[in-house]
């Protein structure tokens, strides 16, 4: 399967910790990110992360390309809902198409965690009917 992740900057250090938590189950699937983020979560964990660009540069876009494909199973969006910054990703593309194409979007860390361990489960292979 495949994993999406972008975080805004306030959500970083959540997201490094998120992934040093599960990353035996992300080290099973594909992981993708927006550079910065990934770049983060690879100094922290032994997860090979494909990085889009930075979130500024295009990344997010980037990221909701492959969302408007089809191509991602599961999206972790740590996002800020009270600072956001003008070159910070909008959420609400993203959370559009994940709707659009059914695909399961996490925007808080409790929202991750239940994805990730359904991922563990085995609960997310009903993705593969979507493909």
């Amino acid at each position: 399967m495949n994993i999406g992740l972008i975080a805004h900057d306030s959500k970083k250090k959540l997201m490094q910790n998120f992934c040093i938590a599960y990353s035996s189950i992300m080290s099973k699937h594909t992981v993708y990110a927006t550079e910065t983020t990934g770049r983060l979560v690879e100094e922290v964990t032994n997860l090979n992360v494909i990085k889009f660009h930075a979130g500024h540069m295009g990344g997010d876009t980037q990221l909701a390309a492959t969302i408007e494909q089809n191509q991602m199973d599961l999206v972790i969006f740590l996002r800020d809902p009270l600072t956001k910054k003008s070159h910070e990703p909008d959420s609400a593309n993203i959370e559009r198409l994940c709707d659009m194409h059914n695909i399961p979007l996490a925007t808080n860390l409790a929202t991750a965690e239940v994805l990730i361990r359904s991922l563990e489960r085995g609960d997310m292979d009903f993705r593969e009917a979507y493909k």
